[in-house]
């Protein structure tokens, strides 16, 4: 079986992760992987240079979800951090003095800036930096041209890099919509179109739809692939109960016009059959009196849990959502 999941940062990170314990379970190699192959189109809209290094967010999420290395308590970054390298850059007043990177984290970014100034693509520079760990998964960046999210706020129509509008100012300040530089010209990574095409299902995970996934669908030839995609695509809800499971989607969807609930959020996808992303829709089961109206949009309702509690609920979350294929 071949799975493909389009995913942003931690929320996909945590589908991932039960993803792939689930079909170790259901899909055993005998050896304590699975049979089944797994592969994350990621998002790289929230990548960025900063200090000299190429810092790529939601990959690096996913990776060190993976490889058992992520800190569980601030859901993001390095578990056993330090921050000595951070602080002397602040001395320097180098970099963004609100924008923290742990010392292990550097390493991370060292290793990808080394390999792109020596001419690797992200995507050949992510395969060696993920070979160092058992990650049961096959990351591939959405593209290898970088196309950075800037928000475009009320201030005249400023705009700021995404990192600082979610990071420093918390989304507090009002977006009025959100540019992907260069995405017009961007092209699929190698592999990803083949992913999309050779997939027995697809799945998105329940991460942010407008900068996350938003910015996977954007790349030129990402749509198209998955309209003429034979397998089912499977969608997860980023919200329950009218609030975003994590972090501040809410806010990203405000400045596209889009309400923050479940059947809303599968309207902005749309159903395939009617030319956009969506077989079906995980919602959560405070959400079933929203089935009826998702149903009407030509998309079929799957109602269960959604919330991905540990690594068991995530399990769970991730088999229903292969049942629903």
């Amino acid at each position: 079986m071949r799975i493909t999941v389009l995913s942003g940062g931690v929320g996909g990170a945590r589908f991932l992760r039960g993803l792939r314990a689930s079909l170790r379970e259901s899909h055993p190699d005998g050896s304590g992987g699975t049979t089944a192959e797994i592969t994350a189109i990621v998002n790289t809209g929230d990548d960025m240079w900063l200090t000299g290094l190429r810092i790529a967010p939601d990959l690096d999420s996913i990776m060190y979800t993976l490889a058992g290395a992520n800190d569980e308590v601030r859901g993001w970054g390095r578990v056993g951090e330090s921050e000595r390298v951070s602080d002397e850059l602040r001395a320097y007043n180098v970099g963004w003095p609100w924008f923290t990177l742990g010392d292990l984290d550097i390493g991370t970014h060292l290793a990808r800036t080394s390999m792109l100034r020596d001419g690797l693509t992200l995507t050949e520079a992510t395969e060696r930096i993920t070979a160092r760990w058992d990650l049961g998964v096959t990351l591939l960046p959405v593209t290898n041209d970088e196309v950075e999210t800037h928000v475009v706020v009320e201030d005249a129509g400023t705009t700021m890099h995404f990192q600082e509008w979610w990071t420093r100012h918390r989304a507090a300040v009002t977006a009025l919509g959100f540019v992907q530089q260069n995405v017009s010209t961007a092209r699929p990574a190698p592999g990803v179109l083949a992913a999309i095409a050779e997939a027995d299902v697809i799945l998105v995970a329940p991460s942010n739809p407008v900068v996350s996934i938003g910015t996977v669908l954007g790349i030129p030839g990402i749509r198209e692939a998955l309209a003429e995609a034979s397998a089912p695509i499977i969608g997860v809800s980023p919200i329950i109960a009218g609030s975003v499971v994590r972090g501040m989607a809410d806010a990203c969807l405000a400045a596209i016009g889009v309400e923050t609930s479940a059947s809303a959020v599968a309207a902005h996808y749309g159903s395939r059959a009617g030319g956009g992303l969506l077989d079906a829709w995980l919602i959560d089961e405070a959400d079933a009196s929203e089935a009826a109206t998702i149903e009407a949009a030509g998309i079929r309702a799957v109602v269960v849990p959604l919330w991905m509690r540990d690594i068991p609920t995530s399990a769970q979350l991730a088999a229903d959502a292969l049942a629903a294929a």
